[in-house]
């Protein structure tokens, strides 16, 4: 359609199976469940109507059972036309699909007995395809921090030429940002329960009247409730609604591997400018409408956008969960209904994006094997004034001679352009003691990365393995990427 808005998230960046946890169709197939899970256990519970008798029977259930996936969407809509309530209007559909049931579907119930939990349910499921995906790209990761252990590489601070470190080490900075992440996914998936069966301010009441004031059947209504679903337990309080927080904490989750991911595409658009690491770039791709020869690092702009729109999405929920009143007021909906799935939906992206980029980086070890021998004479001085210390020369003297020679070095390189001649300045100094020849054969990359092989290999094999291996069934993803 081209004669109406539709969001990006879908027709660009999402996945069809995250667009789908959070479809019409998932959410209402939902609530026939957990209308199905209520039915079925206020009759397990022995639920009676006035005259002592069995309030729902077996053949009601069946009835509910049997309509639960044949949704009648064309009676819900005319229906919701005339009473402006979604909730009631497929308690009707749904109850003309099943006449013998329709007096027990939704029974004590309020709207959030429907909406809250599937909202728990479908955020849930959207963790849980989150921990998968964040999964695969750890994955592609330590792979990419394995096969480049070795290979030295000048480090940056405040984005100066530093200490150097190796570009496996490097790649393990990322990934130890998204292991944090999946501490958090992994702990606020634990921490999902339902609402459950808590009534319209939370007290129960209603359940307790149809229970006829047994306190026991109604606490098991909830728990009972919570199995049939798939969770372990309720929250233990509530308004008519969880607390809005909770949504607040999910979306601070995504808001914590967006900024992970925006912080890798920092680096790889540098190392990109400096021809060292490249994304992939296809064979027909265009840079530019108009310098045909640029090659612009795409993926991982659309990565930061999109991890910019998370980051601040966060604040939705925030706002919200600050300013509800009491035991519930409706100013939450409409945000929901945007700021959660939509948030969902872009990290979805993000982390197809960001696995497509990993498997497919470039790297140009010759580049960065020339940007490090132009700086290693620099980083070498300390190592030749403590060699010429040991021989017997005065470290403070030592130190003088250096640091002037490092600055008319320097000069030569920025301000006439010429490659960095400090060594021969040091070599001619029989202060040092050494020749150039000698003073070259310190020069050898590997010799200034420190333990960077060693810990990147310790942190592979110690604490991402371990992970990767406790979920090998869930590895092996491709990202498919549509624009």
């Amino acid at each position: 359609m081209t004669d109406k808005y539709v969001s990006p998230l879908s027709e660009r960046y999402a996945s069809k199976e995250m667009q789908y946890i959070f479809s019409p169709d998932k959410k209402f197939r939902t609530w026939r469940k957990l209308w199905i899970a209520l039915a079925e256990t206020e009759q397990e519970l022995g639920l009676t109507g006035e005259d002592g008798q069995p309030r729902i029977t077996d053949e009601m259930l069946e009835e509910l059972r049997s309509n639960a996936e044949d949704i009648n969407y064309d009676v819900a809509k005319a229906r919701e036309k005339e009473v402006r309530h979604d909730v009631m209007s497929h308690v009707y559909a749904y109850g003309q699909q099943c006449p013998k049931a329709a007096g027990i579907i939704h029974l004590g119930a309020t709207s959030c007995y429907v909406g809250d939990n599937t909202d728990v349910i479908i955020m849930t499921e959207a963790l849980l395809l989150v921990r998968k995906k964040l999964l695969n790209v750890m994955n592609e990761l330590a792979g990419f921090a394995m096969k480049y252990k070795d290979l030295p590489t000048l480090a940056f601070t405040h984005f100066q030429p530093a200490q150097p470190t190796t570009v496996g080490k490097r790649a393990t900075l990322w990934l130890h940002d998204l292991y944090l992440d999946l501490q958090d996914v992994e702990y606020m998936i634990r921490q999902q329960k339902l609402l459950g069966s808590k009534g319209t301010t939370g007290t129960q009441a209603s359940f307790l009247e149809l229970f006829n004031g047994d306190h026991a059947k109604v606490r098991r209504l909830d728990e009972r409730i919570a199995e049939k679903m798939g969770f372990d337990g309720v929250y233990p309080v509530s308004g008519q609604t969880y607390s809005r927080k909770v949504d607040s904490r999910v979306l601070n989750v995504l808001a914590g591997i967006a900024q992970s991911a925006h912080k890798f595409t920092n680096d790889i658009r540098l190392l990109q400018h400096l021809k060292e690491i490249e994304e992939p770039f296809e064979k027909n791709q265009i840079g530019s409408s108009a310098m045909a020869y640029k090659r612009n690092p795409m993926r991982s702009e659309r990565i930061a956008s999109l991890a910019d729109f998370v980051i601040s999405d966060a604040m939705n929920p925030a706002l919200v969960a600050a300013t509800q009143w009491f035991e519930r007021t409706l100013d939450d909906s409409a945000n929901k209904r945007l700021s959660v799935p939509e948030g969902f939906l872009a990290i979805d992206g993000i982390l197809d994006l960001y696995l497509n980029v990993v498997d497919g980086l470039v790297v140009y070890d010759k580049v960065i094997t020339k940007h490090f021998m132009e700086e290693i004479p620099f980083m070498a001085t300390e190592n030749i004034m403590m060699d010429a210390v040991k021989a017997g020369g005065d470290r403070q003297e030592l130190h003088e001679k250096i640091r002037t020679y490092s600055m008319e070095a320097g000069r030569q390189v920025k301000q006439e352009g010429k490659p960095n001649n400090l060594l021969s300045l040091i070599a001619a100094d029989p202060a040092f003691g050494r020749s150039k020849e000698e003073l070259e054969e310190l020069m050898k990359p590997a010799l200034y990365v420190g333990r960077a092989p060693q810990q990147t290999e310790e942190f592979i094999e110690e604490v991402i393995r371990p992970v990767l291996e406790a979920n090998r069934e869930l590895l092996g993803l491709t990202a498919e990427i549509t624009v």
